[in-house]
């Protein structure tokens, strides 16, 4: 402790990175970010723009980088991107997915982490993509290598068909599908490897926002796990933890 307070002293440290030290949070007039996240739990703490003001979202953005070297914003407007990236250094790089919604950054000298893991994120059609959007982000923020495959829906298997040795290659899959959900179930019984269901809310009428597809997946016949829909942070972030754990395995 004695080290850090001399730090401070000494402006080798902020304040907020002291805190953060300690007790593992930083304190920000927006709430406090979870700066020890990722030490704890293997996942970045990421700031939801969703129901906070721009300003809000760049005081825990700037929180972020400061503490741990990197922002990870999702469900970011363009006002929240706006508000964010006016506030970094020259030097910071930036990384924005307007479909997805998420906004990455990285301080000039943060090394981000590397798995020997791929995850498979897979959509059944293009309306899919925001939700696998968010999903890729989080499986590479958290260190995996990321295959995309898009737009292979049951419509026509043969296009799921063309990229089995894709999928079985890789070590986890996260599949998103909207209307009635069936690309996971599909998928889960093709390959031996663990497949997340990503239930998004695309379709028409009845069960169109989400509800059918959740359920399709829910009542899987082939052994799978499901998110809630449009879930992609939680899909990307469970891949990505099952992609740590085998790389882990392989490191040993």
């Amino acid at each position: 402790m004695r080290d850090i307070l001399d730090a401070v002293a000494s402006g080798d440290l902020s304040p907020a990175e002291a805190e953060a030290r300690l007790v593992g949070y930083a304190t920000t007039d927006a709430g406090r970010f979870d700066a020890a996240r990722e030490r704890r739990r293997g996942i970045p703490e990421a700031v939801l723009a969703d129901g906070k003001t721009p300003a809000e979202v760049a005081s825990m953005a700037m929180a972020a980088l400061e503490t741990t070297g990197r922002v990870l914003v999702t469900r970011a407007d363009d006002a929240h991107v706006a508000a964010v990236t006016d506030d970094l250094p020259a030097d910071a790089t930036v990384d924005h997915d307007e479909r997805a919604r998420t906004l990455v950054v990285h301080a000039p000298d943060f090394e981000p982490p590397d798995l020997d893991a791929t995850v498979a994120v897979v959509t059944a059609g293009t309306s899919d993509a925001a939700a696998a959007g968010e999903a890729t982000v989080l499986a590479r923020a958290v260190g995996a290598t990321v295959d995309r495959i898009d737009d292979v829906g049951v419509a026509h298997l043969g296009r799921i068909v063309d990229h089995l040795d894709t999928l079985r290659a890789a070590d986890v899959v996260v599949v998103a599908a909207g209307r009635e959900g069936a690309l996971p179930t599909v998928v889960a019984g093709l390959i031996d490897t663990p497949v997340i269901g990503l239930p998004v809310s695309t379709g028409y009428g009845y069960g169109g926002e989400g509800e059918s597809a959740l359920g399709s997946m829910l009542q899987s016949c082939t052994v799978l796990s499901v998110v809630n829909v449009d879930d992609g942070f939680t899909a990307g972030a469970q891949a990505g933890l099952i992609a740590r754990a085998i790389s882990g395995a392989r490191d040993e």
